[in-house]
């Protein structure tokens, strides 16, 4: 995704919640770098608290690092996502940002409506929502299906208790192996 597609994005759901977009203009001037390892972008805060690309010869106010792998968790739970970034820079303007990632969400009735009407927006993203939550459900079946398969039927995985337990019992057996040792060393000295 090119720097002004995303930009483009922000600042429309930024239009839609103008209370996170004045939170976010007393940041004017900051530059925000985000490091995925894949992409590398710069957006700069403007004075009414939209944003746009920032040259990539200024020195960002605040850089968010994130791993490549870690994408798609934070993209599933927001609530988290800055607790799995290393972030430099202005602590304020950090926050600022962590708290327009947790607050900022897409009105798509709103832009549904615009080009439907407001009746054929409510009914779209009702089935919208519920097209989302049945593909959801389907996932997280057939990933339970997956797991038990691969842990009962086709023993590929372990479950972690069963690792903690083995661990604690190869703990034990080196515990008995040691004290059976100084015991043969005892008997060894007396004869």
């Amino acid at each position: 995704m090119t720097p002004s597609l995303l930009a483009a994005g922000i600042n429309h759901l930024l239009e839609q919640d103008p209370v996170e977009k004045s939170r976010l203009a007393a940041h004017a001037g900051k530059i925000a770098r985000v490091d995925a390892g894949v992409a590398d972008l710069r957006l700069v805060v403007d004075a009414g608290g939209s944003v746009s690309p920032a040259d990539p010869a200024l020195a960002p106010n605040v850089s968010i690092f994130i791993k490549a792998g870690d994408l798609p968790l934070l993209l599933q739970d927001r609530s988290r996502a800055f607790s799995m970034v290393r972030i430099e820079g202005d602590a304020e303007f950090a926050s600022a940002l962590s708290q327009l990632m947790n607050n900022l969400r897409w009105d798509a009735e709103e832009d549904l409506s615009r080009l439907f009407g407001d009746l054929a927006a409510v009914r779209i993203a009702a089935t919208a929502r519920k097209g989302w939550d049945a593909a959801r459900s389907a996932h997280t079946s057939v990933m339970e299906n997956m797991v038990e398969y691969l842990l009962e039927e086709n023993p590929t995985l372990v479950r972690q208790q069963s690792m903690r337990d083995f661990g604690a019992a190869v703990s034990a057996l080196r515990d008995d192996v040691e004290r059976l040792a100084k015991r043969l060393d005892k008997i060894k000295g007396r004869a």
